[in-house]
């Protein structure tokens, strides 16, 4: 493996093992990236009725980040990350039904309908959320990391955050904890360029959030976190630096975001042209299809199959959430102390 020190911007093309000589690898990454698009539009059909409450952050446009890493997964790896991240469950292999149950807050939802888009878990699943504190789970990752190396288990967490908690202060006292005990977490800074509204280069001293751990001896890599292999290429050869032993390392996905920071967020700050233009040339999902159809792995009536049943089982769990019931009154005090 090269050493991540010394990578630059540009990354090296797939090697023969990625997915673009890999039917049934493209296939699977088309897919899952395209059960989060689905979903989230879904979702934001859902909070227009009224179903939803509270804040509801969409993951569309962002999607070959969070499937590129999660291809990379082993038993032992968990994932934690911030409010945006329905999409993260998804990949992580939770179930649309329980995810949609609590983002409508049904008892049936992965946290009893208490929790909302924001604050989800499944320990089984190896989530450990959803956190609507800007910055709050990079300590948080931070900490499962050093009970990996702690365990000798072999795991390394994969800690998401955004552009805008990347000037955090508790993400660089995590950054020197991590790289004084050299545990295995993966940084990955999903840069979708604005924040809740303001834009990169007007929040930011250091844009390029690669070199953001340089006065810890943490090295990173810019990733196009828009191509779904690169963001696999580049995911495989940090968690296998973690495991190595050496520490851990950033990724700098350079993503966008199509909606607004929320969906109360009419995203004025951009224009119109700018979204179209990153939709029209840097489609994640459109990037993948065409890979997929002119390598000859499937035709566009197969991929509109996929598109049915995916639409199919978004459908489903938009149903299952609406016909759960609320959750019970006396669930109020609930799931608040453990007895230790």
């Amino acid at each position: 493996m090269s050493d991540p020190a010394k990578r630059t911007e540009k990354q090296e093309k797939p090697s023969a093992n990625t997915a673009r000589s890999n039917s049934e690898a493209l296939k699977k990454l088309y897919y899952d990236m395209l059960l989060i698009r689905r979903f989230e539009e879904r979702a934001g059909q859902l909070y227009g009725m009224g179903l939803i409450g509270g804040f509801c952050h969409l993951y569309i446009g962002q999607e070959a980040v969070v499937v590129g890493m999660q291809a990379n997964v082993r038993p032992n790896d968990q994932l934690i990350t911030a409010y945006r991240d329905h999409g993260h469950m998804l990949a992580a292999g939770m179930d649309p039904n329980g995810v949609m149950a609590e983002l409508t807050g049904r008892s049936t939802g992965y946290s009893k309908g208490k929790g909302g888009s924001m604050h989800m878990f499944s320990q089984d699943k190896k989530f450990y959320g959803g956190h609507g504190i800007v910055g709050a789970q990079v300590p948080l990752g931070t900490g499962l990391a050093f009970a990996n190396k702690y365990r000798g288990n072999d795991g390394v967490c994969l800690t998401y955050f955004g552009d805008g908690a990347a000037n955090q202060g508790q993400v660089y006292e995590s950054f020197n904890m991590a790289e004084l005990w050299k545990l295995p977490v993966v940084y990955i800074i999903e840069n979708n360029q604005y924040a809740m509204g303001t834009s990169v280069a007007r929040a930011s001293a250091v844009s390029d959030f690669s070199r953001r751990g340089i006065s810890f001896n943490i090295p990173g890599i810019q990733v196009d976190g828009m191509d779904v292999e690169k963001v696999q290429e580049a995911g495989a050869e940090a968690m296998a630096y973690c495991r190595s032993g050496k520490g851990p390392i950033i990724l700098e996905m350079k993503t966008y975001r199509y909606r607004g920071h929320s969906m109360s967020d009419p995203a004025k700050y951009r224009t119109k042209e700018e979204v179209d233009d990153m939709k029209a040339k840097h489609d994640p999902i459109e990037h993948v299809k065409k890979l997929i159809t002119d390598a000859g792995h499937a035709t566009e009536d197969d991929l509109k199959a996929i598109d049915r049943e995916i639409r199919a089982i978004v459908s489903e769990s938009a149903t299952f959430a609406q016909e759960s019931p609320d959750p019970d009154p006396s669930e109020l005090m609930t799931d608040i102390y453990i007895e230790a």
